[in-house]
């Protein structure tokens, strides 16, 4: 992390236009509304979390997870006040400007592919490059009476709060409720609150959790329904975000996990039924991504340069899931080997393996130099569950850490992304 900071500025390397690489970020030293309830969940939780984690019943530690993932990234939000919430989901190159405009749906579908260059006629900047299924998250909301930026905020936080949950669920399924118990702390607690907290990118990390929740347990119970609901869940995750056919790695390893592939057949034809239908209606993804690749090489990503952003951008994950990640992974070197031989006998690592090649796979794509912070924010959880691999008296400490350099990050720089 200090090295992606320093070289670019003691070297005078022009690797992009923010200041504090690899993050986009201002120094903007602050307090606010948040600042005391802040440190107030962060001291809570490193006092108590590891314990709670460990015997509360599962339905409450389930309810638990979900208030108190909230109430940090609520917290860390306020900060800057009640527009900390929605300014920058409010922002001109995000979703809801384009959303409240939007009065044809069937006709957005049809013309979508034409707006993705750039030009008078183009998309935004975070519309043009994902697909349509987060607009029409969007879309919903402000049909729904919620479409200014702190109504979008509050649901978008509720919704991404959701994610440790999700996960919970997925471990369970396949048989590993203790280690997932702790590791928790670690998937609720760090600085990924920062992102997730203004972000659609926290509801596509929220969408794909659950998406791999319904696979675990399809798996394991050999049910259609879950089967069909996992695949509908991650298709449409395809169509929230162009990197999001990645989850296959994580679908994969979740089988390989179960040793079931009962909703293999179930989950694609559901996933392509998805897909499908948004063809029908006007939107061809396997059209659209070769025109949102020609936007992206003729612009930002040719000012860009690879020979920083390859490791840049690992630097960048470590801002969004924190600095205790590197030592997590480290830790769990010899459960990775053991999940790659026997994925069904070691299931955190077998997971945290899956986040590992996903990220891996979507550095070298090159397809996101710089600006990942948030975009991480889908595999952050799957990396975090390296941490129940922590040994025990790194445990309360590595929480501090996590905790403390949230804080920091969000009261010394302004994050406008």
């Amino acid at each position: 992390m200090a090295l992606a900071m320093a070289v670019p500025v003691l070297t005078g390397w022009k690797v992009d236009f923010a200041a504090l690489h690899p993050v986009i970020a201002s120094w903007s030293p602050r307090v606010g509304p948040g600042t005391v309830p802040a440190l107030v969940i962060g001291a809570a939780g490193v006092l108590g979390a590891l314990d709670l984690a460990r015997r509360l019943p599962w339905r409450t530690l389930l309810t638990v997870t979900w208030l108190t993932g909230w109430g940090w990234m609520l917290s860390l939000a306020l900060v800057d006040g009640v527009p900390g919430i929605g300014n920058i989901l409010d922002g001109q190159y995000e979703y809801l400007n384009t959303a409240r405009a939007t009065a044809d749906v069937p006709a957005l579908l049809r013309e979508f592919v034409s707006r993705i260059p750039d030009g008078p006629n183009g998309w935004p900047v975070h519309v043009a490059g994902h697909p349509p299924g987060a607009l029409l998250f969007f879309i919903l909301l402000v049909r729904l009476g919620l479409g200014s930026g702190l109504a979008a905020g509050l649901v978008v936080t509720l919704v991404a709060a959701t994610t440790p949950v999700a996960v919970l669920v997925t471990a369970r399924a396949l048989g590993a409720e203790l280690p997932v118990r702790r590791a928790l702390p670690f998937l609720i607690l760090g600085p990924v609150a920062i992102w997730q907290a203004v972000s659609a990118d926290a509801l596509f990390a929220a969408v794909a959790a659950w998406g791999a929740a319904a696979l675990a347990l399809a798996a394991t119970r050999r049910s259609p329904a879950w089967s069909l609901l996992a695949g509908a869940l991650l298709g449409y995750c395809t169509l929230m975000s162009y990197g999001l056919p990645l989850l296959g790695v994580l679908a994969l390893t979740i089988l390989l996990v179960a040793r079931s592939w009962f909703p293999l057949p179930f989950a694609i034809a559901a996933a392509v039924a998805v897909v499908l239908v948004f063809a029908a209606l006007g939107f061809v993804w396997w059209e659209a991504f070769p025109v949102l690749q020609e936007r992206y090489w003729a612009g930002i990503a040719s000012r860009r340069p690879a020979s920083y952003w390859l490791w840049g951008d690992i630097a960048a994950l470590l801002f969004s899931a924190g600095p205790l990640l590197g030592a997590a992974l480290a830790s769990t070197g010899s459960e990775l080997v053991a999940a790659l031989r026997r994925p069904s006998r070691h299931v955190l690592g077998a997971l945290t393996a899956a986040g590992v090649i996903m990220v891996l796979v979507a550095d070298l794509t090159l397809m996101s130099k710089a600006e990942v912070e948030r975009i991480w924010l889908p595999f952050v959880p799957w990396l975090m569950l390296s941490c129940a691999f922590l040994p025990e008296r790194w445990r309360r400490g590595g929480l501090a850490l996590q905790v403390g350099f949230a804080i920091i990050v969000q009261h010394l720089l302004r994050t406008p992304w």
